[in-house]
């Protein structure tokens, strides 16, 4: 069996250097590792960058808050309370399939100082996990339209205190309503991370103002 979880790879290279750069972006609940893969055009990074987007797919497993019809998800939602009851076994073995994907970058040469973890409204709740708990420095964590599920489970790493975080979400959100990304800032800003928050005038999605706010992001953090 493949140790990795499949996923599409989208190269950023147009100086044809050594891949030195990293971003690994998980989807949201019922997609596919293909959701974002036209965004990195968009981004505007620069020329002189190397980067690797990793965008993996999630496992199929039964989703309670969808009758228990099996679709690729990162976890199982029980309710879609305000509180969001979700399988936190589920999303720490997501996390560790996270945490396999990164080994193998750092096998490939890319320091995890310039390794990003991003994440979309489910893939962000494992994204969270995984770089506030990640034992090495990490070059920075991206939440869009998601929620901090494992606040009270995850090992915060001393070493990402200072890892830049942006959290990004939709002001007409109906999916995951828009206080849960500021419930998510405040709590990370309490303890002295980093955060830059940005709302944009849009529904569970990305638009383009946000895309290239992110690829300005990309920029300075990867540089």
């Amino acid at each position: 069996m493949n140790k990795y979880l499949d996923a599409v790879i989208v190269e950023h290279n147009p100086s044809q250097k050594k891949i030195d750069r990293a971003v690994i972006w998980l989807h949201g609940l019922g997609a596919s590792g293909h959701d974002f893969e036209p965004v990195v055009p968009q981004l505007g990074l620069a020329d002189d960058m190397a980067v690797r987007f990793i965008f993996p797919h999630a496992p199929n497993r039964p989703v309670t808050v969808n009758g228990g019809m099996v679709m690729p998800a990162w976890y199982d939602i029980l309710e879609m309370s305000l509180e969001r009851k979700v399988d936190i076994a589920q999303i720490e073995e997501s996390a560790q399939q996270i945490h396999d994907l990164i080994a193998r970058e750092i096998e490939r040469g890319v320091k995890p100082e310039h390794i990003v973890i991003a994440g979309f409204s489910q893939g962000g709740a494992v994204a969270y996990h995984v770089a506030l708990g990640y034992p090495q420095r990490l070059a920075g964590l991206m939440a869009l339209s998601t929620y901090f599920a494992t606040n009270d489970s995850v090992r915060y790493s001393a070493v990402n205190t200072d890892m830049p975080i942006l959290i990004e979400h939709g002001a007409h959100d109906p999916v995951v309503p828009v206080i849960l990304g500021e419930q998510a800032k405040q709590l990370l800003s309490e303890k002295g991370y980093n955060v830059a928050y940005h709302t944009y005038p849009m529904a569970h999605q990305v638009c383009i103002p946000q895309i290239q706010n992110i690829g300005k992001w990309l920029n300075t953090i990867l540089a």
